[in-house]
């Protein structure tokens, strides 16, 4: 096993599948200790086995990001096992039904923003709490296309993703001279499961963002994605604060 990462301690949400479970037998493989958090236990109990059969350290928690008090325990829990954490990456993320704002429903916003957004600023902020005493920590959030752009998704997806990279930002500055580093990945087309968590597809929405869409170049992998994040949280990025990285295949440049 290699050592980028020799001895950190990784919280990872969304780590039972896609770009979560990517990271996290990445960062495994670079000395991290993996704390793999998803609200399918199932899932990322199949990551923390593949984690382990590698050699690796590892453990998974049923986390809810929506909810505060869960995203609460996750902290407690990782401090629990591993005793410190140095690496919170948010990467837990939802979908919308492509819908536009004049058919939005409350239901819908409320949802997306609660998985996509809301779990941002908790995790962030008791990430905060752990770094702040030991001016040492690493925040990376999983933004997207559709939090730079305006014709990738639906109005509660792309709003939700705006809001993380308004987060990033935000929170990159303000703790600037405190040792943290915050900084965000925008994904373009990913080969993960997130389509799934669509339904009853906005007719006109869809129709409008299609040609966003078409300018996408051939999907990226979950592993491309993983690559990109390894830099980003080890300490040959420690002069990366603030950013947010493209990795679309070049779609964000139309």
């Amino acid at each position: 096993m290699a050592d980028r990462l020799n001895g950190k301690v990784a919280i990872i949400t969304g780590a039972g599948s896609g770009m979560g479970a990517a990271m996290a037998k990445l960062f495994a493989s670079e000395g991290a200790h993996i704390v793999a958090a998803d609200l399918n236990i199932d899932s990322a109990n199949e990551t923390v086995a593949a984690i382990k059969d590698a050699g690796g350290q590892a453990f998974s928690i049923k986390t809810n990001v929506a909810d505060e008090d869960s995203i609460k325990e996750m902290f407690q829990a990782a401090k629990a096992h591993f005793d410190h954490i140095d690496i919170v990456v948010n990467n837990a993320g939802i979908m919308d039904n492509m819908a536009p704002i004049g058919n939005v429903t409350d239901d819908m916003w409320k949802k997306v923003f609660a998985v996509n957004t809301d779990s941002v600023m908790y995790a962030t902020r008791e990430a905060i709490k752990e770094f702040l005493p030991k001016k040492q920590g690493v925040i990376l959030n999983i933004a997207s296309a559709g939090g730079t752009h305006g014709a990738r998704a639906g109005v509660a997806y792309t709003a939700s993703k705006h809001a993380v990279v308004g987060i990033t930002k935000n929170t990159a500055y303000m703790y600037q001279n405190d040792g943290i580093r915050t900084n965000a990945i925008a994904p373009g087309g990913i080969k993960t499961n997130i389509a799934k968590s669509m339904g009853n597809v906005d007719e006109f929405g869809f129709k409008r963002q299609s040609t966003g869409m078409a300018t996408s170049p051939e999907p990226g992998t979950a592993e491309e994605i993983a690559n990109t994040a390894l830099f980003l949280v080890s300490d040959e990025a420690r002069y990366v604060n603030g950013a947010i990285v493209p990795v679309d295949g070049g779609w964000t440049a139309y």
